[in-house]
């Protein structure tokens, strides 16, 4: 279980939002949104624990993340606007160093079958400096389908892909959330997942709400 209590982020000055908090359990997904500067990307970094809150706490299965930080990395997969690719690796490459630094065990066979589902056959052995944007999202996005993390939060996951890969992706993420995983995301794209039996969450109100 992810809880949020109480969350105040401040830039500089600037206060970008407080009050803030929810309570995420196994099998659900919280759809994050809001305007551009309202903090949407500075809450999902102190969920990850990369940015501290000025006031409030990020609780994993009731304890503070900052008193377990080892254990909730292991439980967590974070992927932001940057793909975090080596521009000198190969698609394959970039992938295999990304699972085995989050300490997932995965074989090269298993690299190459996840690209190719992933839309990139033909392209796993290229240097990720030669690829497009979108085809470099896609090795990104591959990790999702090598992790073992339970809590996935994702910063605009679906930005820079086609609609074909766009279906894929939901499917995928929606599977883990079926599967009891938890998901944190943001886009401004309407795509299914953000719709239904989701939990929202928009930051930039004058009272930031719960949920």
């Amino acid at each position: 279980m992810l809880e949020v209590h109480n969350l105040q982020c401040t830039r500089g000055d600037r206060r970008l939002f407080s009050g803030v908090g929810f309570r995420l359990s196994d099998g659900e997904l919280l759809h994050l949104y809001g305007h551009n500067g309202s903090g949407k990307t500075t809450l999902l970094r102190t969920l990850c624990g990369l940015v501290a809150p000025t006031e409030g706490e990020v609780r994993w299965n009731g304890e503070p993340i900052r008193q377990q930080r080892d254990e909730y990395a292991a439980e967590l997969l974070y992927l932001g606007h940057k793909n975090g690719l080596k521009d000198d690796l190969t698609g394959i490459e970039n992938l295999l160093v990304a699972c085995r630094m989050a300490g997932d065990s995965v074989k090269e066979n298993q690299a190459w079958d996840v690209l190719e589902r992933m839309g990139l056959r033909g392209h796993e052995d290229l240097p990720a400096r030669v690829l497009s944007q979108g085809q470099q999202k896609r090795v990104a996005l591959a990790r999702l389908l090598l992790s073992n993390a339970s809590l996935w939060i994702l910063d605009e996951p679906f930005v820079g892909l086609d609609v074909a890969a766009v279906a894929f992706l939901e499917k995928v993420v929606a599977d883990h959330v079926a599967g009891g995983g938890l998901v944190v995301l943001t886009t401004h794209q309407e795509v299914a997942l953000t719709s239904g039996k989701v939990k929202k969450l928009r930051l930039g109100w004058k009272e930031d709400g719960h949920v």
